[in-house]
């Protein structure tokens, strides 16, 4: 492949059978900013440089099916807050995986698998 194009960043795009509702759970559970929010249709959240976009769907099973990986910094406060809302997977609590990162993952209310990591040189 020959470019000159150089690779900035990615944006997760998860399925929301409720657009205000998973808005609305990034934002009183994770501190992110409602950037917008039109029912049925979009929705997206920000929090410093990662934002997360849903799109609307109507099959239940989609959400369960898919999600994202979000790099962060001090993942055991991260942990410790998460715990206490009672938002971490029952199968993914904070553990240092095999590929270098300790990481843990929440599940949104649509069933998204949200995964956050550090690398464990951080």
């Amino acid at each position: 492949m020959n470019h000159t194009a150089s690779f900035v960043s990615a944006t997760p795009v998860l399925a929301s059978l409720d657009i205000k509702r998973s808005v609305d759970f990034f934002v009183s559970k994770l501190g992110f900013a409602a950037i917008y929010a039109e029912q049925g249709q979009y929705g997206i959240v920000s929090n410093g440089p990662i934002s997360i976009h849903f799109w609307a769907c109507t099959d239940p099973e989609i959400p369960k099916a898919t999600g994202c990986r979000v790099q962060v910094r001090d993942i055991a406060n991260l942990y410790t807050h998460c715990s206490a809302l009672g938002i971490v997977h029952p199968n993914a609590p904070l553990e240092t995986k095999p590929w270098g990162n300790h990481e843990f993952a929440i599940v949104d209310p649509d069933g998204n698998l949200v995964t956050f990591y550090e690398p464990v040189s951080a």
